[in-house]
């Protein structure tokens, strides 16, 4: 969420940076600022009779010791006058509060400086591509016929169990899903990432942290007996673990990686860009999440940029790194990059990370704070990158690696594996 101050104090500066996402109720912005005002309005008057009731109470037992008792008695009653005034004003307090914030969760966050203008994918830009075309054999196929031939992914039975979009992984299948996962996990944990493994499922306050609401509630599933939300991500309950936390700054960055299924209801439209493990609605995803100090943020994110990129070359997969428009990206993103592996048999790109940096948008939200050295209260920013996610991942490994004599596996797989090739 935008620091109400910061709308306050460069207006124009929010609105022309919201034109960059694309961003067109632009109104919202003078009616934060209207009710703001109302509401300071509101507070003067507030703090003005809390004044006039200290200052009459004072004077209330001076002229009982006196004893002026009449005099006295007449205090009391404007008193009561005072608080009665009081109450009135703090429920009108109240109700601007939370109709600024009503205003204020419906803006994105500010795009940085860095970001292309652009409506759509084609206006992201394209940073770097690196990696082989893999050399496949004639008889090559995609991923969803590979699945089927080596018997390691059954749509059919998830779709049996739970409905489409829900995958079953056996026997090698579930073993190369497992040595991914590991591998990523080793390999973040080796980079200083502390690892967690948090519940699957958040309370309304972890989902309004990172800002999944009031934004995307049509994408996760929702228990409504428990008011639960099943998670789209790991970064909602691993950001949150410092919410409503004052850190220290020497303890900042912190670093956190987690692997956690991914379950989103957004899936489930038809066509060649959704089969197989393209797009399903539950998925397996290790997450790295760090909270820094805002002077070092954008430093953070080419760290976390650079880190995706050499799992990617590790894999020996042709990748494609994105910066996204600002059409194109998240809602609670400043800056994020994609990145992209290139499906040999399906001849496109797969999505298969974002990189992003929310400044203190989420942190706001949050109350994720710091002192600094001078001993003022601080936000720290937020970044969280997929590293990786795997459906995607796995489709390329397979297509990119098929021979006539089997599926060969990655160097840096085969220890968790247990083998050179998927036979």
């Amino acid at each position: 969420m935008l620091q109400l101050a910061f709308i306050r104090q460069n207006r124009d500066l929010v609105k022309e940076r919201l034109t960059v996402k694309n961003f067109r109720d632009l109104n919202v912005v003078d009616e934060i600022i209207e009710l703001d005002e109302q509401r300071r309005k509101k507070q003067l008057e507030n703090d003005d009779l809390a004044a006039k009731v200290n200052a009459a109470s004072k004077e209330i037992g001076m002229l009982m010791g006196k004893g002026e008792k009449e005099a006295a008695e007449e205090k009391k009653s404007q008193v009561t006058q005072y608080k009665e005034s009081a109450k009135q004003i703090a429920e009108a307090l109240a109700e601007l509060e939370k109709q600024v914030n009503e205003l204020l969760v419906r803006l994105p966050n500010l795009p940085s400086a860095l970001v292309p203008v652009g409506k759509t994918p084609e206006d992201n830009v394209n940073v770097k591509e690196s990696g082989m075309d893999p050399v496949l054999p004639a008889n090559a196929v995609p991923h969803w016929d590979l699945i089927k031939q080596y018997d390691i992914v059954n749509f059919e039975l998830g779709v049996k169990l739970t409905g489409s979009g829900f995958p079953v992984y056996k026997g090698k299948g579930a073993r190369l899903q497992r040595a991914l996962i590991s591998y990523f996990l080793d390999y973040n944990t080796a980079a200083g990432y502390t690892e967690y493994i948090p519940p699957y499922m958040v309370n309304e306050a972890s989902a309004y942290g990172t800002g999944q609401l009031p934004d995307k509630e049509g994408q996760m599933y929702y228990m409504p007996a428990d008011n639960f939300y099943m998670i789209p991500t790991a970064e909602v309950p691993v950001t949150n673990v410092y919410r409503d936390e004052i850190v220290k700054e020497n303890e900042l960055p912190i670093k956190m990686t987690a692997y956690t299924p991914c379950f989103r209801r957004e899936a489930g439209s038809f066509g060649a860009d959704v089969r197989g493990l393209n797009r399903v609605h539950q998925f397996d995803k290790v997450e790295i999440i760090q909270l820094v100090h805002p002077d070092k943020s954008y430093e953070v994110l080419d760290e976390m940029v650079a880190h995706v990129e050499t799992l990617l070359q590790n894999l020996g997969l042709k990748y494609r790194i994105l910066r996204l428009c600002g059409g194109d990206m998240g809602f609670t993103s400043a800056l994020t990059y994609d990145f992209e592996v290139w499906s040999a048999a399906q001849k496109k790109w797969l999505e298969c990370s974002s990189v992003s940096n929310f400044e203190n948008y989420q942190t706001n939200r949050m109350k994720i704070r710091f002192k600094d050295a001078e001993g003022k209260m601080q936000l720290v920013h937020s970044l969280n990158g997929s590293s990786l996610a795997l459906p995607r991942i796995l489709a390329a490994l397979l297509e990119n690696n098929q021979t006539e004599n089997g599926i060969n596996i990655p160097t840096v797989l085969q220890p968790y594996f247990g083998a050179d090739k998927l036979n």
